[in-house]
């Protein structure tokens, strides 16, 4: 018997026929580092084509160098006492056999040739003669093989492997027309929903008390709506039987601005809200090419850190699918070789300026002023920022591990904003539902001090808004 046919069968066979095989590719391992885990109540394979590549990715000047490092760190840690027959063999996770699966390391260069689908040793070709061999070998089982690539999940099937799938751990939705607006509209009156309402006003604020019954699915901080009346409210606080509302009024939330910025809409009267408000400290903002959020964001942050003096300095900074390898080549500091992927800053900053009498000077002027500096992604981690309003553009491109990074850089009177297009993804291996946009907006529905807002309509010109809609 082989060594790869000896492979997890330390395991009784009614034991066997109970848990999946799930073989991971290596963009499974770069997305989230300790995949491995979210697969022991079942048996993970990873093929040593895997590990070739994650040794060459490891000191590359990529910017997934260190998810690779990490993986291998993480199997190191289970491999480390090992000896080969038990690698082949398989480790379990957990010191409960029973309820815990293994891993194991397959050598995929060492498939027998009536095994094999291709005959090239091309790296993913390795891995797919892997998938089929164990397959053939445990016929009672099922041998899943996760991988973010598209192509390879196609030409899996399309050679034989009966399940292929992607990696959906960290995947919150099945469809994104599900995720979260971060508002309800209501047809007609929102009033007509309730038999009782209690208000009470405290200072200058109106507070309704309503059953939570006649409410639609709602979280905290979500905005309310309707089409009938001038109401528009925010939730305040949700009880298991009643919600407080705090009342705004359609015409208050159209009359918000900042750096003489006025909301066009009412979906840019709510993000406006969201945005000025120092007690919300995350404000995630989705919508379309050309609905506002670059303007808006970075409108409330030159208001509140210059004006209301709430923050020490505006950080910049967003994700490009090839600003690791790329971003070295350019001349000049870390802020100077950033400005050709921020450019939508600048142009922003441009229009926000362009009726004073040197544009170029005020510029300069407020970028000192309110201490404007564009960073790098790369060069986030590890930094704890403090009193800071940070401005996350383009962040649909993120994965979920990514954007936890970041925010999680975020200290005490920092306020960040996040904003994306799920129609503009540039990730080799991200979907809209797999997006680290949408994993925030999911995760974070549910936490005070976070606001969502979905900008319906394209304010940018008529031109944009027409091709927005019908290309």
């Amino acid at each position: 018997m082989g060594a790869n046919e000896k492979t997890l069968t330390s395991r009784t066979s009614q034991d066997n026929s109970l848990r999946k095989l799930f073989v991971l590719d290596t963009n499974i391992l770069l997305h989230e580092p300790h995949a491995i885990y979210s697969f022991q109540e079942h048996d993970v394979v990873i093929p040593m084509t895997v590990l070739e590549e994650l040794d060459r990715i490891k000191d590359s000047k990529r910017d997934v160098a260190r998810d690779a490092r990490v993986a291998i760190r993480a199997l190191e840690a289970i491999f480390h006492d090992a000896t080969p027959e038990e690698i082949s063999q398989g480790i379990p996770f957990g010191h409960e056999h029973q309820t815990s699966g293994a891993i194991s390391i397959l050598a995929d260069y060492d498939v027998q040739e009536s095994d094999k689908a291709f005959a090239d040793k091309a790296g993913d070709n390795r891995i797919l003669n892997g998938v089929l061999a164990l397959q053939k070998q445990h016929p009672e089982r099922e041998v899943v093989l996760i991988t973010k690539d598209i192509n390879m999940r196609l030409r899996a099937k399309g050679a034989g492997v009966q399940y292929v799938e992607d990696y959906r751990t960290d995947q919150l939705i099945d469809d994104v027309q599900y995720l979260t607006k971060g508002f309800t509209q209501y047809e007609g009156s929102f009033w007509d929903n309730f038999q009782q309402v209690e208000s009470q006003t405290v200072g200058s604020k109106t507070f309704h008390t309503v059953d939570r019954e006649g409410l639609e699915p709602t979280f905290i901080n979500q905005y309310l709506i309707d089409e009938d009346t001038d109401f528009a409210g925010r939730v305040e606080e949700l009880h298991p039987h009643n919600a407080k509302i705090r009342d705004l009024s359609r015409e208050r939330l159209l009359h918000r601005h900042a750096w003489d910025i006025y909301p066009k809409n009412i979906y840019q009267g709510m993000a406006m809200d969201a945005l000025l408000d120092p007690s919300i400290d995350l404000v995630i903002l989705t919508g379309a090419a050309g609905s506002g959020k670059t303007m808006l964001a970075m409108a409330a942050a030159l208001e509140m850190t210059i004006e209301k003096k709430m923050f020490d300095k505006i950080i910049v900074t967003r994700n490009t699918p090839d600003i690791g390898e790329a971003i070295g080549f350019l001349p000049g500091t870390e802020e100077e070789k950033m400005m050709p992927w921020l450019a939508a800053i600048t142009d922003t900053l441009e229009a926000l300026h362009k009726n004073d009498h040197c544009t170029e000077g005020s510029l300069k002027y407020i970028c000192d002023k309110a201490n404007i500096q564009f960073k790098s992604i790369n060069f986030m981690r590890g930094r704890s920022i403090q009193n800071a309003f940070v401005l996350l553009d383009e962040c649909q491109n993120l994965t979920a591990s990514q954007i936890k990074t970041i925010i999680t850089r975020c200290g005490e009177g920092t306020k960040i904003v996040c904003s994306g297009n799920l129609a503009q993804i540039d990730s080799t291996y991200l979907t809209p539902v797999t997006s680290g946009l949408t994993y925030i907006v999911e995760r974070f529905k549910n936490f005070e001090g976070s606001a969502n807002i979905h900008l319906n309509g394209v304010v940018r010109s008529r031109l944009a808004e027409f091709a927005e809609e019908n290309l």
